[in-house]
Order: C-alpha cells, then sequence, then structure tokens
C-alpha cells in the first residue's frame, strides 16, 4: 500500500484510527474456546464490526507466538482475511524485529512476502545495516521504535549526548538511510509534549501512536502537536476496543468503542 493510498482512506473514512489485535486467550469470550480457532473467530469478529472505523489493524505477533505453531496459523488467517475481504485496510505486523543485515532481510520477507503485511515495526538500536533491508521492499513500510509509552522508555531514549536526546538522533539519522521514504515511526501518546519536537525533524511522516485509551494518552493533545497536512498520524487502541466485553456481545461493544474514538477524529478532521 502506498502512503498516498492510506491518506486517501483516512480522508474518506474521516478516521486514522487503528486497531490493536492483541489476543490473549484468557479474555476472549468463553464461548469462543470451543471453536476451532478461538484467535481467529475473536478477530473476525472484531474485524467485521470495526472495519468501516478504521483504517488499520495491528497483530502484535507476540500474542500470537505465544501459542506456538497454532498461534502462528491464527495470525496468518487473520492477516488473509483482511487483505481478501478489506483490501484497502493499512495492516501493521508490530514485530518489533531488528537484527543483522541478513537476518533482517529474511525477517522483512515472513512479513512483506509470506504474510503480506504492509508494514512492521522496528527497533533501530542496532542501526542501518539493521533496518534497511525492511526499506528495500516497494510499497511496505517500516515502522521505526523513536519514543515509546512504556516507562522504561526513558531509561535510554531520552538520554543525552552531544546535547540531544537519543530518540531525536534516531529520528534524524535515519532520514539518511536508503529509502528512508518507506520510514514510520512510534511515538507514544503518553509523551503528547514531545510531539511539537519531533514534528521539526520529521514533519511529513507518518506516526504510529499507542497509548491512547488503557495507557491514558489523550488523543486531542497528540493531534494539536502532532497532526501534519496529511493528518500523519495513526492512533492504535487495543484493549479498550477489543476488550470492551467478554460476552456474547464483544464484537457490538467492541465497534462502540471504535465509533467514540472514530467520532472524535472525524471532529478534529472537519475544524
Amino acid at each position: 500500500m502506498t502512503t498516498q493510498q492510506l491518506i486517501e482512506q483516512i480522508r474518506s473514512k474521516k478516521s486514522f484510527l487503528c486497531v490493536g489485535l492483541d489476543v490473549d486467550l484468557n479474555k476472549i469470550p468463553q464461548h469462543l474456546l470451543a471453536t476451532e480457532d478461538p484467535i481467529f473467530e475473536f478477530n473476525k469478529a472484531i474485524i467485521d464490526a470495526t472495519y468501516d472505523l478504521c483504517v488499520s489493524y495491528k497483530p502484535n505477533t507476540a500474542f500470537y507466538e505465544a501459542y506456538g505453531i497454532k498461534g502462528w496459523q491464527s495470525l496468518q488467517k487473520t492477516i488473509n482475511y483482511i487483505n481478501e475481504k478489506y483490501p484497502e485496510i493499512f495492516t501493521i505486523a508490530d514485530a518489533k524485529r531488528g537484527d543483522i543485515g541478513n537476518t533482517s532481510t529474511m525477517y522483512a520477507k515472513a512479513f512483506f512476502e509470506d504474510l503480506q503485511f504492509d508494514s512492521v515495526t522496528v527497533a533501530p538500536y542496532m542501526g542501518k545495516d539493521s533496518v534497511e533491508p525492511f526499506l528495500a521492499f516497494e510499497d511496505k513500510h517500516t515502522i521505526l521504535l523513536a519514543l515509546t509509552s512504556n516507562e522504561g522508555a526513558f531509561d535510554f531514549q531520552t538520554l543525552e549526548a552531544n546535547h540531544k536526546e537519543l530518540y531525536k538522533q534516531v529520528l534524524e539519522t535515519s532520514k539518511s538511510w536508503k529509502n528512508s521514504q518507506n520510514l514510520m515511526y512510534v511515538v507514544g501518546a503518553t509523551k503528547a509534549e514531545y510531539f511539537a519536537e519531533i514534528r521539526k525533524i520529521v514533519p511529513d511522516s507518518f506516526l504510529l501512536v499507542p497509548g491512547v485509551g488503557a495507557q491514558g494518552g489523550n488523543l486531542h493533545d497528540v493531534c494539536q502537536y502532532g497532526m501534519n497536512e496529511n493528518i500523519g498520524l495513526l492512533i492504535n487502541s487495543s484493549r479498550g476496543i477489543i476488550y470492551a466485553s467478554n460476552g456474547n456481545d464483544f464484537a457490538e461493544k467492541a465497534r462502540e468503542e471504535a465509533l467514540k474514538l472514530q467520532q472524535q477524529m472525524k471532529q478534529i478532521l472537519e475544524k
């Protein structure tokens, strides 16, 4: 998917919502556990209930890998279902990969060629040669961890060297990498005050923003400081949407929560 196609979908749906498909078998409705593939059946119901309100789905691969081969098969069935039934949706493999060049090439093939995701999250700690193999894929996007929403982010990401925080150095250095136009960045919603500084460095890039909802991030603050003329934001919500109910009405309740966020986004876009 091209960036322009993503922008067009955002403007058409009046939404820049990304729904995180982080499936925990201990939290899904009990009646689904009797099905052949509970993870896929849960995802399918959530997707069918929310596809018109969001522009992206983001499975965190840890929630699938934890269940071994069956979990990986559920992930594959989920991405195939999205690509076949809702091909306009932007898909994110939240895998946080990043390793030496030949290994990164294999990771990229796994997510871009085999599973056919549009994008994958990547850790930048090992530098240029660990990220450029992902960037080599045409019309695929690499979402680089920049400033995350977790408490431990302050252990390294905001440390200063030569009077500049590490996350800023990551942003600036990544712009020099080959095919850097295929980069997006993860920036946590719980750090909304940082968005103005981030936009000075990457004014045109899309930012994937976790932390709105269950983690306490504020949508309006993020948009105030982080939105650009092409919107440039994908706001992720996982638990707040998919676990709105653990009863038979789980899909309907998920839609209600997704609609609340989509309506807020619509108001912001129409201002």
